[in-house]
């Protein structure tokens, strides 16, 4: 052996030897079977000698990623990611404006028939379990688990994102993100708070890890799948595991639906599905509403400094962002109604499956023939008005529920009382907008929970006291706007101007409405304002808009009869007060 060793430090010897004529066949042979001995012991050394990163380690560690196999690709610039997903990924290209047009395959939406949550005893106790959250045995995620890691091991390179969500460092989780895709690394990249160069090199082990591996399929036969769809969370490891699709929003979401837990189990902090912006004199509204209500259009407001479109916290300090970008919807989008989203669609930005001219690359934002649902994450210093960092100065003034109605029988807008604005909070009504989920092809009335039922984790009178009890504390006034339709039901009416809507928050931030004169809406009981600064006076009052008075009666009581039906599902947890302030039907 000591022969050998010699050999390995001096291989050149060797190949002296053997590349001689022996006459001796046995020396010979021998001498060549040391050889391949010697270049397999040189392999193995040179395998073993090979230096990894500390995040190679850990995926190695914890998931078994193999990476002396395949490439991981560390937290890589705008510029990389661009580069790979237009060399590797189909349906890829760069848009007349910059941002990387890319494409979701056969999911161009959210897929929340297929989402499970571990059921596990630390947490199982604290969770909603019912309409919105499933369990799902821990094997089985284990087994989904294992197929993502097993997936992500075949792919020649994987990218790793590590970030935070939550910009308030008191309250903020660190995330890692583990994709195949160069798309969705570019779109969490935009969607979580990017460290400083600083952080990284002390960011250390992550609170909570996403393994999407969407391009493999879940199998439909393991328990408790019902398709080849699942994205499942994991409250006892910390992970969530995305198999079937390759919608980059099932991410998104996946961290809010963690932070919804996490925020008020272990932080007595709330978490909303919300809009918020602050006015030059530190005054902070919040915007509550699903996705199609508006809460990024109205959000991103040229007289006022953006917070964030989407999902944020309330703790004993403020409002702070839960995001480091916003997911806007791009269908009808134009410079002259939505500027400040238009022109954040640039190098850096992801536009998701949208129709564009091969040639000019120009993208046709009227193009609904891919899906409704035409989506574009950008950073969120993108949009120049924007506070950074996104937290408030102090406590919102004004608590705005926005709906989009698809019968046209609620207000523009409506004054709330303390408990009118719980129970409108609870109910959560609104239409569904084409697009935003599977199956959706036009809009669809449906009630959910605290604008944001598919995400919640813990019962909804949880949320709605807690949002209660802050609002009491810091004198916030309540408003309920309709985006949907006036002047009746959808297909016959229309919906109403982006221009009046901007006009009635002018007018909530002016403080003209809290002082304006107001009349009672039949039936669901609101106050509507008789005027208001840039509104036609008659579309304030949807009685006045139709142009038939049964037709309207029979459509506003079948909705309030609506309102009554799903609001039993709350009557045990909910005081006389909020039962009272509901819809009224002789």
């Amino acid at each position: 052996m000591n022969s050998i060793y010699r050999f390995v430090n001096k291989p050149y010897l060797l190949t002296n030897i053997v590349s001689k004529k022996f006459s001796n066949n046995v020396l010979r042979n021998r001498l060549l079977y040391n050889s391949q001995f010697i270049t397999s012991i040189q392999k193995k050394n040179y395998t073993s000698a090979k230096v990894h990163t500390r995040v190679e380690e850990e995926l190695h560690e914890k998931a078994h990623i193999d990476y002396d196999r395949v490439a991981i690709v560390w937290n890589p610039s705008i510029a990389k990611l661009y580069e790979d997903a237009l060399k590797y990924e189909d349906g890829s290209a760069i848009s007349s404006t910059g941002a990387l047009v890319t494409a979701s395959g056969i999911k161009t939406g959210r897929s929340p028939k297929d989402k499970r949550i571990v059921d596990e005893p630390s947490s199982s106790d604290d969770i909603w379990w019912g309409p919105v959250n499933t369990k799902l045995p821990e094997n089985v995620f284990l087994i989904n688990r294992e197929r993502a890691v097993d997936y992500l091991n075949t792919r020649k390179r994987i990218y790793v994102l590590d970030g935070f969500a939550g910009w308030d460092p008191k309250y903020r989780i660190k995330v890692r993100v583990v994709s195949a895709r160069a798309y969705h690394a570019l779109f969490m990249r935009n969607m979580l708070i990017r460290p400083t160069a600083q952080e990284l090199q002390t960011y250390g082990s992550p609170d909570f890890t996403i393994f999407n591996a969407g391009g493999f399929p879940a199998n439909r036969y393991t328990t408790g799948m019902t398709s080849t769809t699942s994205v499942a969370l994991n409250f006892h490891t910390n992970e969530m595991v995305i198999l079937g699709t390759e919608y980059a929003g099932e991410m998104k979401k996946g961290v809010f639906t963690v932070m919804h837990y996490i925020m008020p189990v272990k932080h007595n902090v709330l978490s909303l599905h919300s809009s918020a912006n602050e006015g030059e004199g530190g005054d902070v509204s919040v915007f509550f509403g699903l996705s199609g209500t508006g809460k990024t259009t109205l959000s991103a407001d040229p007289k006022r400094y953006l917070i964030g479109d989407d999902e944020h916290c309330w703790s004993d300090d403020g409002i702070f962002n839960i995001e480091g970008g916003c997911y806007a919807k791009c269908i009808g989008l134009s410079p002259e109604k939505e500027p400040e989203i238009y022109n954040a669609i640039r190098f850096g930005s992801v536009l998701e499956n949208v129709v564009y001219n091969r040639h000019t690359r120009e993208v046709n934002y009227d193009d609904s023939s891919l899906t409704e649902n035409t989506r574009c994450a950008y950073p969120i210093e993108y949009i120049p008005n924007a506070k950074l960092p996104c937290i408030s100065s102090g406590h919102p003034k004004n608590i705005v529920l926005l709906t989009c109605d698809a019968y046209g029988v609620l207000p523009p807008v409506s004054k709330l009382s303390p408990s009118q604005a719980m129970y409108h909070f609870i109910s959560g009504y609104t239409a569904k907008i084409a697009g935003t989920e599977e199956g959706v092809t036009e809009p669809e009335a449906t009630f959910s929970a605290c604008f944001g039922q598919p995400f919640l984790v813990l019962h909804p009178a949880r949320y709605a006291k807690m949002l209660a009890e802050k609002m009491q504390q810091h004198s916030a006034d309540a408003w309920l706007i309709n985006t949907g339709w006036i002047g009746g039901a959808y297909g016959v009416g229309e919906r109403i101007k982006l221009r009046y809507t901007r006009a009635i928050l002018d007018a909530i931030h002016s403080g003209e409405l809290s002082k304006a004169e107001y009349e009672s809406y039949d039936v669901f009981n609101l106050h509507v304002p008789k005027s208001c600064t840039g509104v036609p006076s008659e579309l304030l009052n949807p009685s006045r808009t139709w142009k038939s008075a049964d037709g309207f009666k029979n459509t506003r009581n079948s909705l309030a009869d609506r309102f009554i039906k799903n609001f039993k599902n709350y009557e045990d947890q909910a005081t006389s007060e909020i039962l009272s302030a509901g819809p009224i039907l002789s």
